[in-house]
């Protein structure tokens, strides 16, 4: 080797570790950096004319694992889904009270019937009468309060999913932004991998409000999408449009018609001008977003539901009143007086199809508002019921008209003997079907009607009968509208008095054994819409029951949010450890490479002292 390639093979060599040592510093100095990957020099040999060798740094690399930081992604959206459902099921759970204490929905109703169990013991006493109604109050406020608080945690949601919406734009408008320099570099040097750090960055973050698929596409430059396929960013980057509404209210729902939507949409606005709905296409599976949407439409309009069975529950189990039907001729026909129905007011209907001896039921509940109908998503406890609303609006000709056609197919038949009797025929001697009952629900109004059934809780100020109108069931939110009647609160001796003609006695605990009784033992039918119950077996049992059953429900749902969120965790933690080695910066290996870097620095700077002193020696010959 000549003293000239020797000379080359030098310098090139203090290039090399020149170019070391400035990333190893680099390193160093980013230790600390949040999304920071460790750099190493791309270095490979050359020779000239078959004699030397130099050494050449031709870039820079990442150390990265790529399947690592997939996953990480991957799990980094699914730790973020299981920590805010755990977090909202944690408040939702303060919202209840704690198992035991004093405030709890079930504590607050055992005061309420223990202080009816006393008033069944000494109607009489007018102190015991005042603890009733203030522990109605309280139970009654109790539900107010917790309809409040829910429908406030779904207003965090909406404004969470605002706020999310926000940073993934910003996300996806600097991942686009970073592609778009990058095209524009021919290799990877330190800028561009500078670079490449900051957008997996981004990246990560978007990875945390939403579940996303990377792919890339050449000269360093990446791709992302949704994991049902639809493409965010490339180098243009795609916006999320997200009208947020104020105000959430029970009645505050999500709807794919624009028209019947009252709560916020996420659009994506894609940069050729089109647009996708990325609710109603079920396109954001996990992350941030994905739980927000879950406790706003899913979790907590369940919670409320089911608030709302029991007010409702405890409204219809006092202030109902069964009219039976009067038997003219058994098996063929009945007459039912259904004069005293109100709007939400039902008959019930039984008869066997003698064919197959079957028995049927039909519930037919009456309607004042004809936009209703045909009714939605209406069912009862019973799978094997058939409901059907008929409009009462137009009197009992147009009922029973309504009903002749609803149910002809049943061969029964339906007239209007006289005012409001309603006659309920078999086949008229055919022999196919048998009436085996029929009777009516009516919504007792007056505090003196003659029985011990009262209007105790009301809607407002007004009679609670489960109407149900264009713009929902009269339910919807009743939790948070449930008061004590204004007129037993003013004369607290309505709860003993049922009529005024005979006067109930003072001692007379008709009434107050009747409210214990319907709110303690009696069996109620709940609607399996609220998550209590399926449709194949729904929930019948006692008010107290329902409620040990909610909020056990509630609290193992709450302790799988944590748990999910614990597990999640310790996922993320492994992987996010795994990428530390992987591709974290170690100090201590960074100054042994620091060390190695000088001391080739000085090898290449000898070898540089000695060919000059040979040249010096060379030229004094």
């Amino acid at each position: 080797m000549s003293l000239s390639q020797a000379l080359g093979t030098s310098i090139s060599g203090l290039r090399a570790t020149q170019a070391g040592l400035a990333i190893v510093a680099g390193n160093v100095a980013n230790a600390d950096t949040p999304g920071y990957l460790r750099k190493a020099p791309v270095q490979i040999d050359s020779t000239a004319g078959g004699f030397g060798s130099n050494v050449r740094v031709t870039g820079v690399t990442r150390e990265l694992d790529r399947f690592i930081q997939r996953q990480l992604q991957v799990e980094t959206s699914g730790g973020a889904y299981a920590d805010l459902r755990a977090e909202f099921y944690g408040r939702l759970q303060d919202i209840y009270g704690d198992p035991g204490s004093d405030s709890t929905l079930e504590s607050v109703f055992n005061s309420f019937t223990s202080a009816l169990q006393g008033l069944a013991t000494t109607p009489d006493s007018t102190a015991t009468r005042s603890i009733v109604l203030s522990s109605a109050r309280v139970l009654a406020q109790q539900l107010n309060g917790a309809t409040r608080d829910i429908q406030a945690l779904r207003s965090d949601a909406e404004l969470g999913i605002a706020d999310a919406v926000r940073q993934a734009n910003e996300a996806m408008r600097q991942i686009a932004k970073i592609n778009q320099e990058l095209g524009v570099s021919t290799g990877t040097d330190a800028a561009a991998a500078s670079l490449m750090d900051q957008r997996d960055n981004y990246v990560n973050q978007l990875s945390e409000l939403m579940d996303i698929r990377v792919v890339e596409i050449g000269h360093n430059q990446i791709s992302v999408f949704t994991n049902s396929g639809v493409q965010l960013v490339a180098t243009q980057a795609s916006q999320f449009d997200f009208d947020a509404f104020g105000t959430v209210t029970p009645s505050s729902t999500w709807s794919a018609d624009p028209a019947q939507r009252t709560l916020g949409t996420i659009k994506l606005m894609l940069p050729n001008g089109g647009s996708t709905d990325l609710i109603a296409t079920k396109a954001i599976r996990s992350g941030k977003i994905a739980g927000y949407l879950e406790m706003r439409d899913h979790v907590l309009p369940e919670a409320q539901a089911q608030l709302d069975e029991i007010a409702a529950a405890m409204a219809k189990a006092l202030s109902d009143r069964k009219i039976d039907g009067n038997v003219v001729t058994p098996g063929a026909q009945i007459d039912l007086d259904i004069g005293g129905m109100l709007a939400g007011n039902t008959i019930e209907l039984t008869y066997t199809d003698t064919a197959t001896n079957t028995q049927h039921r039909v519930t037919v509940v009456r309607v004042d508002d004809p936009a209703a109908l045909p009714l939605k998503n209406t069912s009862t406890s019973d799978p094997n019921d058939t409901v059907l609303g008929v409009d009462f609006s137009g009197g009992m000709a147009s009922v029973v008209a309504q009903l002749n056609s609803l149910l002809g197919s049943t061969s029964l038949q339906f007239s209007n003997p006289a005012g409001n009797t309603l006659r309920i025929m078999d086949d008229g001697g055919a022999n196919r079907v048998d009436i085996n009952a029929a009777s009516a629900n009516v919504t007792v109004t007056s505090l003196t009607s003659g029985g011990p059934e009262l209007p105790f809780f009301v809607d407002g100020t007004a009679p609670y009968t489960g109407a149900i109108t264009s713009l929902g069931p009269q339910s919807l939110g009743l939790a948070g509208r449930i008061a004590v009647n204004p007129g037993l609160l003013a004369d607290p001796s309505r709860l003993i008095v049922f009529q005024t003609s005979p006067l109930t006695p003072s001692g007379d605990a008709t009434r107050p054994n009747f409210i214990y009784q319907q709110l303690t033992g009696t069996t109620l039918a709940f609607s399996p819409r609220a998550g209590v119950g399926t449709t194949a077996a729904p929930f019948s049992g006692s008010l107290p029951s329902y409620i040990r059953q909610m909020l056990s429900q509630q609290g193992d749902a709450a302790q799988n949010a944590a748990s999910l969120k614990s597990g999640q965790e310790l996922v993320v933690n492994a992987l996010q450890q795994r990428a530390n080695d992987e591709s974290g910066v170690n100090v201590d290996a960074e100054m042994a490479k620091l060390v190695s870097l000088q001391n080739a620095y000085a090898a290449n700077a000898r070898v540089m002292t000695t060919i000059r002193d040979l040249f010096d020696l060379l030229m004094k010959i």
